[in-house]
């Protein structure tokens, strides 16, 4: 250790040690303590006995055993927590407490101990700082990197990062920190299966980076569940598969170049591994057979059909090239164009025979995508159009074209719901386009409507959002659409902007439409959640998409005329924004620490000074921006607090030739924005400024330049104490000393004070409380009158020069008065930043050391880093707390100036992929870094970027997120909203509940009942709001994939049968109900409509094939299609169509001759049942089934084809062709094949079993497949409607569903639920009765 040298005489050095060190002697503080205290003077006192560690909160709670972190929220609450600050011998005053959830309360009255009652203050302080990570711009990589899960939550990534934001009000929830590169893919798990204790609601989610590296994520608890790697490329597409009955944990991912790798995303294990011939780009899961996978790749498409996750596709697929008109020999021969054809002929085309040349392909496909609002239709687009394809016949039904002005596409999400497109603009407007449907709406009265109308599939533009401003770094990213409801859209725009638009439905009146726009009115649905409504029945259109709209009239077909369709409107509204930090370059400060002080007022505030002039202040309990302000003209360099509620921030121009700029540093007052000059007039063509520094007290302002002598300036009326002569030292560093003479204000305060109350005549009470107000010396020294009177504090600052020498100088009102020199410490080189706290000063320089100097002790320890340049050194607040923070060029470090020995370090490239702007502390334990990937990250004194627990953070609103909740506590949520039998009026207060669980859940599943919308919870408390409607909603509420189907479907068929026996019941003059064909079931559920509809469907769509149709391929699969729709007129027109030079010309005019002669004789029907049985055996099985169809024996056709496999096509057929009776017997043994073990298909069966109306097999299934709480709740629907004849068999199996369902509420702890139904399930359930109200017989003889 060297000893400290001082060069100036002894007098001097002991008043100027004496002025470096703290004034107040132990007595001074103990007189102070007695005296002031009891009259609220100082709450720093009041701390345990009086350690030497005292002012700010952070540090007590340190002391007191707390960790700075939120508890555990499930964790037991020790009992004698909120005594532990507080000494049980203190005098009566203020104290303060602390709660478990990281709250401070002021107790009023004396401390005796744990069970005295205190009276409380009635205000509470939340001074917790979640260690969390504020995001800014993204990265080109994180273009594609957005996905909105069924949980309802929104992930995206930004640079390496992955943000978490609730899509209800824009909160960021999670920042998920540990890829080491940009992360170019997320998707979230689907939920697409039962959920229960084993099974139960999470939120996992799947992120890839440009090295090739997936992690999985699980996002509640913040760690990586699973780390994936194949290649060091980047990922280019990432799936989870969709159906989930065998597993839910299958991710399947594009390895480049060609590779795709199906993974077991909960062990990381690869299952298989296939490359094909092209580089893929990205991939599509057909959404109506998981076995089918298309791949949009370099030079075309490949359709894979055999896709299973126990093997690889067997072979290389089948390749389909788009493109341009007339590029092959198959096009030289096109029927006569008629007007709808020449349309056509502009448009691209799939061919499948042969490679075309080069300069006929297109590349500019930009995505893919089944749409799953039609079984085989698949669009793709471009940057000017969107084709849909028919993939039956491989052909293009209709384009979206966008007008020469038009701005050109970038995205399109089709949706499920409803035939609909949600598209994204390269100026970031987002467009609604529904498609058209064409009925006699468009014929007047008058007119006949035309008999043959030419179909067109036209997507009309609905709805359209604002555009954002593009610019060369602002430009929208991606857009995702909520795959619950499918009425709302998310942005992401480069900048680090989420723009969430929701759309609203607005009834308008019928003479408002404009009639001659030619566009088709949308009409509200007939029903809501499933069943049909009245007018005046509660109802809420902008729940979901299908909610708002109702379905597409198929073609011919008029709308009924009813006075509960109404005509609405659509529009964008935006619901959410969530804004970024700029891009950096980033200046930052904490504003000053909390303290007993000031508690009252506090809040963790963060200015983040930008490169456009303008300063964020941000909140850092919520994480949210609190102000933006625009002050500067230019970037802003350093920002000093001088209070909390203002700063000091000043900026330079860019230097002129001279190396002159303009500086600007105004004084910003926060709660009202406004912002003052501070130099006033001063800053035009002057060296630039390179530092200010607030003193201690926030009286002085030093502000150092470049090359022009330090001004010292008054803080408080803004004026200029000192300017120093030329000849003044260059200055490299500088600090102000943290000690100060309050005893010689405090004196001139009181005397100022008495001098006031001789003026004025007072009362002694008056005059007391005059002095008690004496909050603090920032209050003390803004008065008036002592300004007048220049009354204030001593403070010193210390700096160094050029040559290493440090300067000890004393402000004291206009007198700068010099007080020590020390010489250069030879082991130093240039000084570039000084730190200063109690009796520790510390040094940094050029070369990367760092001395510590003991002033108490008188000497100074050097100790050599090897970091390069010392930018910034800071210490953290906390009296007593002596860490400190170093930035260096390649990182930062914490020391323990106490022990002299480093914490913790963090190093650029070596464990982070960013480079540090700036830091500063948060907190007594934690620290910020603004970095140069546009994030300012508050972590934990270690320095590791962790992500936290989800339940720990501290949000502005509630969310509605039961994710979050632990599995028992999400589970007995969703039953107690969806069912409710033990009480005799809806309630949603859980406290009447008898709930074992601690108090602690019971509130938590209060606050997400208490965050749930106001017409949400309208609606669950309406009586009128039927079991099955609930479910329905509880299943959107939850984004339950696999519920919300199955009660879709359920409820559809439930009043379907419900309508019908009403009907039959009815006198027979009455009319039956159109319920059925008026309100069918959306075609988005394809085979499980209702046949009728689903055969008007199937001719709509062969009607649009036929007028699409360009080649003699696309001509014989229409041909094939009519034939098995029984449209055999139609049929002949086409096959009479091929010309004499087609080599299929013979065989096409024999078949025209067959099909128009077949007539139902025995000996010509056995002929083609012979020959067609033949053709099947031989392999051609199409030919086969469509003779079988000719002689109406499509039953055979369906058996056949089911024998071979083709279970789908043997139901399409058994759809169009059979009887109810035999459709069902064909779809009965389809459900058998779905449930056998090697296909697993279960939940799809069940709804196959609904549509049929088998509701019993519905039941058992269910029980068997150990769905307790669904076969319950479906069980008591069908009761209610009647739909299950009660026998013996079925009496036994509602029992025993009755009697599961008990069990299972009991083991979620809902004792009155489990009571409920273990009494309904009769004997089966009576021995689980008999043990729940045990308890309770002992509780009443006791």
């Amino acid at each position: 250790m060297e000893k400290l040298r001082l060069s100036v005489a002894g007098s001097a050095c002991a008043v100027g040690h004496r002025d470096l060190r703290s004034p107040q002697s132990e007595e001074n503080r103990r007189h102070r303590r007695q005296h002031h205290f009891p009259q609220g003077r100082s709450l720093s006192q009041a701390e345990p006995g009086n350690q030497p560690g005292g002012g700010t909160l952070e540090e007590a709670e340190r002391r007191s055993g707390g960790t700075g972190r939120r508890r555990n929220p499930w964790a037991v609450e020790p009992r004698n927590r909120r005594n532990q600050l507080a000494a049980p011998t203190e005098p009566p005053g203020v104290y303060l407490e602390r709660k478990g959830s990281g709250r401070c309360f002021l107790v009023a009255g004396r401390r005796r101990g744990p069970g005295f009652a205190v009276a409380m203050l009635p205000y509470t302080v939340n001074f917790k700082v979640s260690a969390r990570t504020l995001t800014g711009a993204l990265n080109a990589h994180n273009k594609a990197a957005v996905d909105w899960g069924w949980q309802g939550l929104i992930a995206y990534g930004c640079h390496s990062l992955v943000v978490v934001i609730d899509s209800n009000t824009a909160q960021t929830l999670q920042v998920l920190e540990k890829h080491k590169a940009d992360v170019v893919k997320v998707k979230w798990a689907r939920e697409n299966y039962h959920h229960n204790i084993g099974s139960p609601y999470s939120l996992r989610l799947a992120s890839a980076d440009v090295n090739g590296k997936i992690i999985v994520w699980d996002v509640a608890a913040g760690i990586a569940q699973c780390e994936i790697q194949e290649h060091a490329k980047p990922i280019q597409d990432v799936q989870w598969l969709w159906n989930q009955d065998a597993s839910r944990d299958l991710l399947l991912a594009i390895h480049p170049p060609n590779y795709i790798v199906l993974w077991n995303a909960d062990t990381g294990t690869k299952l298989w591994k296939k490359s094909y011939a092209d580089n893929i780009l990205s991939f599509s899961f057909d959404p109506f057979d998981p076995s089918h996978l298309t791949l949009l790749t370099s030079e075309g498409i490949v359709f894979i059909s055999d896709f299973s996750p126990s093997k690889p596709p067997s072979g290389p697929g089948k390749k389909v090239y788009i493109s341009s008109p007339h590029s092959s020999p198959a096009h030289s021969k096109v029927a006569a164009a008629t007007g709808a054809k020449k349309a056509l002929n502009k448009v691209k085309i799939l061919i499948t025979q042969e490679k075309p040349s080069a300069e006929f392909i297109t590349l500019d496909c930009l995505q893919l995508a089944y749409l799953p609002s039609k079984r085989n239709h698949m669009l793709l687009l471009y940057p000017r159009e969107i084709l849909i394809l028919d993939l039956e016949v491989n052909q293009t039904v209709g384009v979206i074209a966008i007008e020469r002005t038009g701005v050109p596409f970038l995205q399109v999400i089709p949706c499920f719901q409803r035939d609909c497109l949600f598209c994204l603009h390269e100026n970031g407007c987002i467009t609604l386009r529904v498609r058209r449907s064409y009925n006699s709406i468009f014929t007047t009265s008058s007119e006949e409507p035309d008999p043959d109308p030419v179909q067109e599939l036209t997507y009309d533009l609905r709805s359209q959002c604002d555009a954002i401003r593009v610019t060369k770094t602002v430009r929208p990213f991606s857009m995702v659409c909520c795959p619950v409801n499918e009425n709302a859209a998310a942005l992401i725009v480069s900048d680090g902007r989420v723009m969430i638009w929701e759309l609203k439905s607005a009834v308008c009146s019928r003479n408002s439409r404009n009639s001659s726009s030619g566009v088709s009115p949308l009409y509200s649905p007939v029903s809501f959640c499933g069943i049909p409504v009245g007018v005046l029945q509660n109802k809420l259109p902008d729940l979901s998409l299908d909610n708002m709209i109702g379905q597409s009239a198929v073609a011919g077909e008029e709308h009924p005329k009813s006075p509960i369709l109404q005509e609405v409107h659509l529009k964008f509204l935006l619901t959410g924004l969530l804004s970024g930090l700029p891009s950096p370059h980033f200046a930052i400060r904490m504003c000053p620490p909390l303290t007993t002080k000031n508690i009252k007022v506090y809040q963790p505030l963060l200015a983040v000074g930008t490169s456009n002039g303008s300063v964020l202040v941000y909140h850092l309990t919520s994480g949210l921006l609190h102000k933006e302000l625009s002050i500067h003209s230019c970037e802003v360099k350093g920002i000093e607090w001088t209070s909390l509620t203002g700063f000091l921030s000043f900026a330079t121009s860019t230097p002129n030739n001279m190396g002159l700029v303009r500086n600007e540093l105004q004084l910003v007052d926060l709660p009202t924005g406004r912002s003052i000059a501070f130099r006033g007039e001063r800053g035009n063509d002057e060296s630039p400024i390179e530092m200010i520094k607030v003193s201690h007290l926030k009286q002085y302002l030093a502000v150092v330049f470049k090359d022009k002598p330090l001004e010292l300036w008054d803080v408080r009326t803004c004026t200029i104490l000192r300017e120093m002569s030329k000849n003044f030292p260059a200055i490299t560093a500088l600090e102000w000393s943290p000690s100060h003479n309050l005893k010689s204000l405090r004196k001139k305060q009181l005397a100022t004070r008495e001098a006031m109350a001789r003026q004025t005549v007072v009362s002694d009470t008056e005059l007391s409380v005059v002095e008690s107000s004496v909050i603090s010396l920032l209050q003390e020294a803004e008065s008036k009158s002592e300004l007048s009177q220049n009354i204030s504090a001593r403070e010193h600052f210390v700096f160094t020069d050029n040559d290493g020498q440090v300067y000890h100088l004393t402000v004291e009102g206009n007198s700068v008065k010099d007080s020590a020199r020390i010489p250069p410490d030879g082991s130093m080189g240039s000084i570039t930043c000084i730190a200063w706290k109690g009796d520790t000063l510390v040094l940094g320089d050029m070369d990367g050391n760092l001395n510590f100097w003991d002033l108490k002790g008188r000497v100074s320890r050097g100790i050599p880093t090897h970091r390069s340049w010392v930018r910034k050194i800071r210490f953290a607040p906390g009296k007593g707390n002596q860490k400190l923070i170093a930035m260096y060029n390649d990182g930062a470090e914490v020391w323990d100036t106490k022990e002299v020995q480093m914490v913790s370090s963090l190093r650029s490239g070596r464990n982070v992929t960013f480079r540090i702007l700036d830091v500063d502390w948060c907190t007594s334990d934690k620290v910020i870094l603004a970095s140069d990937d546009g994030c300012i990250r508050v972590l934990e004194m270690s320095m590791k970027s962790t992500c936290f627990r989800m339940d720990e953070q501290e949000l502005t609103e509630p969310v509605w997120c039961p994710y979050l909740l632990v599995p028992r506590a999400s589970l007995a949520l969703k039953a107690f909203l969806l069912h409710q039998p033990w009480n005799g009026r809806y309630s949603l207060d859980v406290s009447h509940i008898d709930y074992p669980e601690n108090e602690e859940i019971k509130n938590l599943l209060q606050e997400q009942l208490n965050s749930l919308s106001n017409d949400i919870k309208k609606l669950l408390l309406d009586p009128e709001f039927t079991l099955l409607q609930r479910c329905l909603l509880v299943s959107r509420l939850y984004g339950d994939e696999s519920e919300l189907h199955f009660w879709t479907v359920a409820a559809h068929y439930l009043h379907s049968l419900s309508q019908e026996r009403a009907a039959s019941t009815t006198a027979a003059r009455a009319p039956a109900p159109r319920d059925r064909v008026n309100n069918p079931l959306d075609i988005c559920y394809d085979i499980l409509c209702e046949n009728a509809y689903f055969q008007k469907f199937q001719l709509e769509r062969v009607n649009l094939q036929e007028v699409k149709r360009s080649t003699y391929d696309h001509t014989r699969k229409c041909t094939d299609q009519l034939l098995l729709l029984g449209q055999t007129d139609r049929a002949v027109q086409l096959l009479l169509e091929t010309s004499a030079e087609n080599q299929h010309y013979y065989c096409d005019s024999l078949k025209a001759c067959l099909v128009t002669t077949v007539t139902s004789s025995g000996p010509s029907q056995s002929t083609i049942k012979l020959v067609a049985t033949n053709m099947i055996a031989n392999g051609k099985l199409a030919e086969g089934v469509q003779l079988l169809c000719l002689i109406d024996k499509a039953a055979d056709a369906c058996r056949y084809l089911q024998t071979y496999g083709e279970w789908n096509r043997a139901a399409w057929l058994a759809k169009v062709r059979l009887n109810s009776e035999e459709c069902a017997d064909v779809l009965k043994r389809w459900v058998d094949h779905l449930c056998s073990p090697q296909v697993n298909q279960k939940s799809k069966a069940l709804l196959v079993l609904l549509s049929l109306g088998c509701f019993s097999s519905v039941a058992e299934t269910l029980h068997s497949m150990r769905y307790f709480d669904r076969a319950a709740l479906f069980v008591e629907a069908c009761l209610k409607y009647g739909a299950i004849e009660v026998s013996q068999d079925t009496e036994k199996l509602i029992a025993a569903i009755y009697a599961d369902y008990a069990r299972s509420l009991k083991n979620l702890g809902f004792k009155q639920g489990a009571v409920l139904f273990a009494s309904k399930a009769g004997a089966a359930g009576r021995d689980l009765l008999n043990e729940l109200e045990s308890p309770k017989q002992e509780l009443t003889a006791q």
